[in-house]
């Protein structure tokens, strides 16, 4: 029995191991993969991202105003350069409107010729046919404001330049700002001449002076009636004149003015008989050989009397009356030559005018 009996067959070793490896190699590939998917993951997840988000932050006003700390080095600014070296923009310049119709800038002209030329009458003709043609026109109004202050009628020269002012500077151009001043500073006041004039004025010498050649002059001062005068505005001024042996007629020079001395004979002023005095006393005083061999023996001449008020000359009167085309402006009215007298009244008396004196009773 035992002899017949015959082992069963085993499965081939080769299939099997063959089957175990492919299950250990898939196995490793799996564990492979899984270990690259992790790795990579990791670093991903190591990059930084920047996420930009806009944040509101309120500022107090304690934040403001507090102080910070001074720093460690000095902090240096650059000043501005100064106001006067930085140019101004120029103004835009304003100018005068044109005439719009040619036959009233024509008259225009033509009125301020005359105007000039100090014919009146032509030029307010002219001006007057102008308004008619142009008669919202500032320079037509203007030229009339200026001739009628020129002949004193003011109310009327104010409304016409009243006229051109309303128009203002898209108007009237720079003429707005011209008739704006007259308006402001009024017109030019009435002429002082025939308020105040020089009367006859008397020369008294006195060669024999001991302080030199002596000449006073008295020089009245006439008021009109009713006429308010400022006396710090009166002035009087004269101008000497000396003659040499040789002939030569020399006015008195500026160093040698302390020859000269002025006082009023009353004052305070009340112009009684609407008169007031100024007295003039003049002294050549004596001169040694040397002086009078090179200039020449001085002697008195004559004189130039001015009067002014308010720096307008009102009066002129010179003697000799040649005198008059020595100095400029010198429109002399002289209506009778001075009293003269070649020696002073013997009871003279240089404290009251030179009036004889009241006789005794």
């Amino acid at each position: 029995m035992l002899i017949n009996d015959v082992a069963a067959p085993k499965a081939p070793l080769p299939a099997f191991a063959i089957s175990c490896w492919l299950l250990v190699l898939m196995g490793f590939s799996q564990l492979l993969v899984a270990g690259m998917a992790l790795v990579a993951r990791l670093e991903s997840s190591s990059e930084s991202k920047i996420v930009i988000k806009e944040v509101v932050k309120y500022v107090q006003p304690r934040d403001l105003l507090a102080p910070k700390e001074a720093p460690d080095h000095p902090v240096r600014f650059s000043l501005p350069p100064p106001i006067d070296s930085q140019p101004l923009p120029a103004p835009t310049p304003v100018n005068t409107p044109q005439i719009a119709d040619p036959i009233s800038e024509r008259l225009v002209k033509e009125a301020r010729t005359a105007r000039v030329a100090g014919d009146n009458m032509q030029a307010i003709v002219k001006l007057e046919e102008a308004l008619t043609k142009s008669p919202e026109d500032p320079n037509v109004h203007y030229e009339l404001g200026l001739i009628h202050e020129q002949m004193g009628v003011f109310d009327k020269a104010s409304a016409y330049f009243e006229k051109v002012f309303k128009m203002g500077v898209s108007g009237a151009g720079s003429l707005y700002e011209a008739a704006a001043a007259k308006l402001r500073d009024g017109y030019i006041p009435e002429t002082a001449v025939g308020k105040l004039s020089l009367g006859r004025v008397r020369i008294f010498n006195d060669p024999q002076n001991e302080a030199g050649k002596l000449t006073i002059l008295t020089i009245p001062v006439q008021k009109a009636p009713d006429e308010g005068i400022d006396i710090n505005e009166l002035r009087v001024e004269v101008l000497f004149f000396n003659r040499t042996n040789r002939g030569d007629i020399i006015e008195l020079e500026d160093v040698n003015k302390s020859w000269a001395t002025d006082k009023w004979v009353s004052e305070p002023f009340d112009w009684v008989g609407g008169e007031e005095t100024l007295r003039m006393t003049y002294v050549i005083p004596p001169q040694d050989q040397q002086a009078e061999h090179l200039f020449g023996e001085y002697s008195y001449y004559g004189q130039v009397v001015k009067l002014f008020y308010k720096g307008e000359i009102l009066d002129v009167q010179a003697w000799p009356r040649d005198l008059i085309a020595k100095i400029p402006n010198g429109n002399s009215s002289n209506p009778l030559p001075p009293e003269y007298q070649d020696t002073l009244p013997p009871d003279f008396d240089p404290s009251v005018p030179l009036l004889p004196a009241l006789p005794s009773n």
